[in-house]
């Protein structure tokens, strides 16, 4: 338990700097007496403690001392925050360095350990793409994701609904959503915008830097851009009428929002349809997205909608006739 706490001990000094004796014995829920101890043993086993006294003092460690119980390299260590997606880390070009760093750790782990790590590793496993969807090509990645990390300008040409666009970009981030690589990147008048990186036709790294801009989370714009974005989306609610079988297919087929419909349903008739309130986007890709529902459904409203379903099932009943 001792061995346990010192290695705390100069963890929390290596990574957070200089600490007081009460805020590591708060830390380490121990008495500051046993800090003080610890501390003396750190430093008899070659540990260069240093106290600093007076109001602003405390312990901290040596200028440039940091323990290397691994002996990693900093791209192995960077890769490790990919061990559970083989896929991505080798897309981003981190696979080598990935596969090195997993070695270097089951050595310098303990038997019972590195025996526990490679049980996990042979019981789960990351599949980061949708089913039946192979992953889109992306070329730039590993380029993109160095100009990320490097914080090098992008002379970037781009594919959108609207046409083609040449961009200079500051990337910000990368995110892997649902198998599907998104560059984050501030443009030129200051936003903030988020592109598909299998639509980049050409990347060009420049070789001047950027500045990030001051406070800018990564996975807090992330959450907010989705949340925006979905609500931008869903405008529009559909009232339903489902079977049984349509029941068990909505959450497949819509997600977390069949699944809170369902749970806001009224009660079922005498042959088991309950009616729904469910989110949708447009008119013409919400009839696109009911008809997967086939016959297990029926649009109650809004008469808009049930109308132009009605009019796309008569035009396929007499394509089919």
């Amino acid at each position: 338990m001792r061995a346990d706490r010192l290695l705390s001990l100069l963890l929390l000094l290596q990574n957070r700097g200089r600490m007081t004796a009460p805020e590591l014995a708060a830390e380490l829920e121990v008495s500051v007496r046993t800090v003080y101890r610890d501390v003396e043993a750190l430093g008899a086993s070659g540990v260069p403690v240093l106290a600093d006294r007076g109001p602003a003092g405390g312990y901290r460690l040596a200028e440039g001392y940091r323990t290397r119980l691994t002996g990693l390299t900093d791209a192995q260590a960077g890769s490790l925050f990919l061990a559970g997606a083989p896929g991505p880390a080798r897309e981003l070009g981190l696979g080598a360095d990935l596969a090195a760093a997993q070695l270097k750790l089951q050595a310098a782990l303990p038997a019972a350990l590195a025996g526990r790590a490679r049980r996990i590793q042979d019981r789960f496993h990351l599949d980061a793409p949708a089913w039946f969807r192979e992953a889109d090509p992306v070329p730039y990645l590993a380029q993109i994701a160095q100009a990320v990390w490097d914080q090098r300008v992008l002379r970037t040409h781009y594919r959108r609904w609207r046409g083609e666009v040449r961009r200079e970009l500051h990337p910000l981030g990368l995110v892997l959503k649902a198998g599907i690589w998104y560059l984050v990147a501030e443009v030129e008048d200051g936003a903030v915008r988020t592109y598909r990186v299998s639509r980049f036709l050409a990347v060009d790294t420049a070789a001047e830097g950027f500045e990030r801009p001051a406070g800018f989370e990564l996975a807090a714009y992330w959450q907010e851009s989705t949340s925006r974005l979905g609500a931008v989306l869903h405008q529009h609610t559909a009232e339903l009428r489902l079977s049984p079988l349509g029941q068990r297919l909505l959450p497949v087929q819509f997600g977390a929002a069949g699944n809170r419909a369902l749970a806001e349903a009224g009660p079922a008739d005498a042959d088991g349809w309950v009616r729904v309130l469910l989110p949708v986007e447009s008119e013409a890709v919400a009839v696109g997205d009911l008809l997967r529902l086939g016959t297990e459904a029926e649009v109650l409203g809004p008469a808009e909608l049930r109308r132009a379903l009605a009019e796309t099932v008569a035009t396929l009943a007499g394509r089919y006739a």
